[in-house]
């Protein structure tokens, strides 16, 4: 009845939760129970919860579990007067429970850049928190468990997820087995250390695995039940290629090279002509924040199967088509017009960071503008970033063959006039492309190593633009008929330059093979240094060699003149055009020097047709600025120089991006109708940015650099912008100059506060509409604070 019910806690509640006190404040004694309330206790229920602990659990939750401030009443409560009611034995259904089942409570991926995680990975320097691995070698994590783990009973694996429908089968869906020991390239998880209920697993991956990010979930089961406890953790793991592990196929055994060509994050890019070799700094910036990121978008942004992201052919291949937009909204617009409205002109890049972010943030609109050695920079940075060591090259006289002839073919009429609507293959004065390394178990031995790719869109392969990777080997040796692109490469850096003549029959008939006029000097940055490296000798042999004329025959019998060299032409006279110390300076005339030898004996007459014209870097012209006629009477076995110039007024208003010109001699000799021809590029120098330190280089202290820089031209320059930046030191920052008047000075202070330790470079480029390819750099030595 109501009035028989008193406020105070059931007695049965108060026996779990031992020294529990009553209503009025009494505690009630801990006594034994007597057999009547064991009974009550035992019985059926008794023995379902032991069999059963999860029902207890579940009847635990529910309605034993009692807010101390919320008073419970009941009808079998005794009065005051009564005997005070011995408690029931404590419900031991929870413990039981926990004892059973085997849960994860936390996991701790080990992800801090200076543990052994990262260190060993070598990805101790990318800018993130996220645990970073490469493939083919074992990391740790740490297991927080609800209880010790029973190695004998219980059971755990884990399980990684990448891509949008992860499949077994595919490789995209891997489940971790936990064994007893490590077998190595294969997926499987050891533990290594336990300490309670902590366990530390060693997890190891095959050299063959899928890059990219991968999500982490753990399953543990007991025996007590069949139904296994999955645990997320919300934590991502970033797989990448590992050069380290000998499985892998890109791995490189030099550590030096490693350092070079994997975890620098700044190089040197050249530029200008094979006389005048020019050199910029590029900060490649593939450990900045948010940077690892962006390349895995690119990978996405490709469509192509997560499955696919194994093999780095097939990734480099990607690569190359993404990093250009055409086709498939890549990373770039290529624009080689010189108008560059509503975006940034390519001379104003200096590095990488800034276009990938821009690509990542504004998910996936491709960023204004680029010319090849930014595609070839941003492509570095996307590889090394990925673990695929890749270094830029340049290319000098490089030659575009658009019609897989793999001769460079120039075409005149009967009057030795080009004919310009036939005349579709071009020689840039200089071409940036990349190397990468890694073995090639596609082809036949001997074909893996450096590997030639292409990200600027020239020629489309298999319907997209994109280039490689073309073994270099197969380049040397002329076997063109190996995948991928290899063609195109060759006649880049070894086809003859061919002129044709037509005859009044419309045939054509070949007049000259120039055998030396394309792939020079082709260059990237040292090993270890700032240095330029010649690596010619791996793109061909020496030219004129027997092996280097077998190499260029051998590629011919697969291009579309395969019976281009079936007849040899004689030559008795020899022309060529020379630069005066570094090349003409921009903002003054522009001093050359043509030489005329006669190898024979015997008098030689000619008359050579000089013909200037403003270009653009990558071979296409623009317009004349100079036409003359120069004759020529040489004596036997005589040499004449013939010295020419160029006045600033004839070209000062006339010069696109690179202040590119090329010169082209045409003529006939009258004795012998041998066709002299000759084409030579050059360049008008540009001044150096001056950039000076000042004050101590010191992690977290404010310092300053000076920048000087005097314009080399008689007119003002207008609408000058400066863009500073250096990876550790600040983030690319532009600063509004203004106009600059004709030969004037002007001195910029730039501070900022450096946030990395160790050997930084601060690079600056300058940037107006009458003057490109300004910039400079500084080695700043940082301190630790």
């Amino acid at each position: 009845m109501p009035s028989e019910r008193l406020s105070i806690r059931d007695s049965s509640a108060v026996g779990r939760f031992h020294g529990a006190t009553t209503a009025n404040g009494q505690a009630v004694p801990e006594r034994e129970s007597t057999p009547v309330q064991r009974k009550k206790k035992g019985g059926f229920a008794g023995c379902f919860q032991k069999l059963c602990p999860c029902s207890s659990r579940r009847q635990s939750s529910s309605s034993n579990i009692i807010n101390a401030d919320n008073l419970v009443t009941t009808d079998n409560v005794a009065t005051p007067s009564s005997p005070a009611p011995l408690p029931p034995e404590p419900q031991t259904g929870d413990l039981e429970l926990r004892e059973a089942k085997l849960m994860v409570d936390s996991v701790d991926l080990l992800s801090a850049k200076s543990g052994q995680n990262r260190q060993e990975h070598h990805t101790d320097q990318y800018h993130s928190k996220e645990l970073i691995v490469r493939r083919g070698q074992t990391f740790q994590i740490m297991l927080e468990l609800s209880r010790p783990f029973n190695s004998n009973t219980d059971k755990l694996h884990l399980e990684l997820k990448t891509g949008p429908l992860p499949l077994v089968s595919k490789g995209t869906h891997v489940i971790i087995p936990l064994v007893e020991e490590l077998q190595d390239e294969c997926w499987e998880a050891k533990i290594v250390e336990q300490n309670s209920n902590q366990i530390k697993l060693s997890v190891n991956s095959p050299p063959t695995a899928v890059i990219g990010k991968y999500s982490l979930t753990i399953a543990t089961r007991c025996p007590q039940s069949d139904t296994p406890q999955i645990h997320d953790p919300k934590k991502d793991i970033y797989m990448l290629f590992n050069p380290w592990c000998e499985e892998d196929t890109v791995y490189m055994d030099d550590e030096e090279e490693k350092k070079e060509y994997v975890l620098n994050d700044t190089g040197r890019i050249y530029y200008g002509t094979e006389k005048q070799i020019g050199a910029r700094t590029w900060n490649f910036g593939q450990f900045d924040e948010g940077v690892l990121e962006a390349c895995l978008f690119i990978l996405e942004k490709s469509e192509v199967p997560p499955s696919g992201r194994g093999d780095p052919v097939n990734v480099v291949r990607v690569i190359s088509a993404m990093v250009n937009a055409p086709d498939d909204c890549g990373v770039l617009v290529g624009n080689w017009s010189g108008n560059y409205v509503g975006g940034l002109a390519p001379t104003a890049w200096s590095g990488s960071v800034d276009i990938l972010k821009k690509y990542h943030t504004g998910d996936g609109s491709p960023v204004k503008y680029g010319q090849c050695w930014v595609f070839s920079g941003v492509t570095t940075t996307v590889l090394r970033c990925l673990g695929i060591p890749a270094r830029s090259v340049t290319n000098f006289q490089s030659a575009h063959d658009t019609d897989v002839s793999l001769t460079t073919d120039f075409f005149f009429d009967e009057n030795m006039e080009p004919i310009n609507e036939l005349n579709s293959d071009s020689i840039w004065n200089f071409h940036v492309w990349n190397d990468c390394w890694m073995a090639r178990p596609d082809l036949p031995p001997g074909m893996g190593g450096w590997q030639a790719v292409d990200s600027t869109p020239q020629e489309t392969s298999q319907g997209t633009f994109r280039c490689g990777p073309a073994s270099l080997a197969a380049i040397r040796s002329g076997h063109v008929y190996l995948k991928h692109d290899t063609p195109f490469v060759f006649a880049e850096v070894n086809s003859d330059k061919i002129y044709w003549q037509r005859n009044p029959d419309t045939t054509f008939t070949q007049i000259l093979c120039a055998k030396k006029a394309v792939g020079h000097f082709i260059s990237t940055k040292a090993v270890g240094s700032d240095e330029r490296a010649d690596i010619t000798h791996l793109y061909k042999h020496a030219e004129g060699s027997e092996e280097e004329r077998i190499a260029v025959e051998t590629a011919s019998r697969y291009g579309s003149k395969p019976d281009v060299y079936s007849s040899p032409i004689a030559e008795d006279v020899q022309v060529e055009v020379k630069l005066d110390g570094d090349g003409p300076l921009m903002g003054g005339d522009a001093h050359l020097k043509i030489l005329v030898k006669n190898m024979s004996s015997q008098p030689r007459r000619a008359t050579l047709h000089s013909q200037v014209e403003v270009m653009y870097y990558t071979g296409v012209l623009k317009g004349t600025v100079k036409k003359e006629k120069l004759p020529v009477e040489l004596k036997p076995n005589e040499e004449k120089v013939i010295d020419w110039v160029l006045p600033y007024q004839e070209y000062q208003d006339q010069l696109v991006d690179q202040a590119a010109l090329m010169m082209t001699l045409s003529g006939r000799v009258s004795e012998t109708q041998q066709v002299l021809a000759s084409q030579t590029s050059f360049r008008l120098r540009t001044p150096d940015l001056n950039i000076q330190p000042v004050g101590d280089a010191v992690v977290g202290k404010e310092m300053a650099a000076k920048i000087t820089f005097t314009n080399p031209l008689p007119c003002t320059l207008r609408s000058v912008v400066l863009r500073v930046e250096g990876i550790g030191l600040r983030n690319l920052h532009p600063i509004e100059i203004g106009d600059v008047g004709k030969h004037s000075t002007v001195t910029v202070t730039e501070h900022f506060i450096p946030s990395l330790p160790g050997c930084r470079k601060l690079v600056a480029s300058l940037d107006c509409r009458q003057l490109s390819q300004v910039h400079g750099v500084a080695d700043i030595n940082v301190k630790e604070q």
